[in-house]
């Protein structure tokens, strides 16, 4: 019998991570080698434990998903997963360009999260149904053209999140005007800053309004 993947645990809900771990410590082709609650302990766990195949959720405080993800898989040696409640383009795409060898949805049930783990450890890349369905539309379709788009290495949801850090607007009222936690704009600008390499909020509103970003939209005409 082949030895069982070694998998690290990320996610910043105690209870969901607890449960995770329970269902999966049963299973005889996974050892769960440790969990983190946060980005930055994804990072240390995973270069001091050395697993096959981390188990990353998406929105957590810090360094979000999408950057640990990015950071990780830069090693070349430990596959990520994500599993996450979010199953928007823009959290499903950042996902995959950070490396992310598949992307399920929390509720997936056991064995398709066991599959996962082993075919991600083996080198294949795993989508659940829904996200399958969404990728393969995106590239029968084409990709959006990111040509006059400033900041490219970010998602276009990026770009809008940054367009109203731009405009003075807070993490809250950012909330309201998408309709989103102000926890996952609170990650999303986390991501903006380490993709921009900018060292503080501010440093990457002088970039916004030099790219032309951050400008109120005009008032309707009279």
């Amino acid at each position: 019998m082949p030895d069982p993947v070694r998998v690290l645990l990320v996610d910043d809900h105690p209870i969901f991570l607890d449960g995770l771990r329970t269902a999966l410590d049963g299973v005889p082709e996974i050892e769960i080698v440790g969990t983190a609650t946060d980005g930055e302990a994804a990072l240390v766990a995973a270069e001091r434990l050395r697993p096959d195949v981390v188990l990353m959720d998406l929105a957590m405080p810090g360094i979000g998903g999408v950057e640990a993800t990015r950071r990780i898989t830069a090693r070349g040696d430990v596959a990520v997963l994500v599993l996450t409640m979010h199953a928007d383009d823009d959290s499903v795409y950042a996902a995959i360009r950070a490396g992310a060898a598949g992307y399920l949805l929390k509720g997936a049930a056991r064995g398709d999260v066991t599959r996962a783990v082993s075919a991600v450890a083996a080198g294949e890349a795993v989508f659940g149904t829904e996200i399958a369905q969404r990728v393969l539309r995106h590239f029968a379709e084409g990709p959006r053209s990111p040509q006059n788009r400033p900041f490219p290495e970010l998602t276009p949801r990026e770009v809008q999140i940054l367009d109203l850090v731009a405009q003075g607007l807070g993490n809250q009222a950012i909330a309201r005007k998408l309709s989103v936690a102000p926890k996952t704009v609170r990650n999303s600008v986390s991501t903006i800053l380490g993709k921009l390499h900018a060292v503080d909020r501010s440093e990457a509103v002088a970039r916004a309004r030099a790219a032309g970003l951050g400008r109120p939209p005009a008032p309707p005409a009279k």
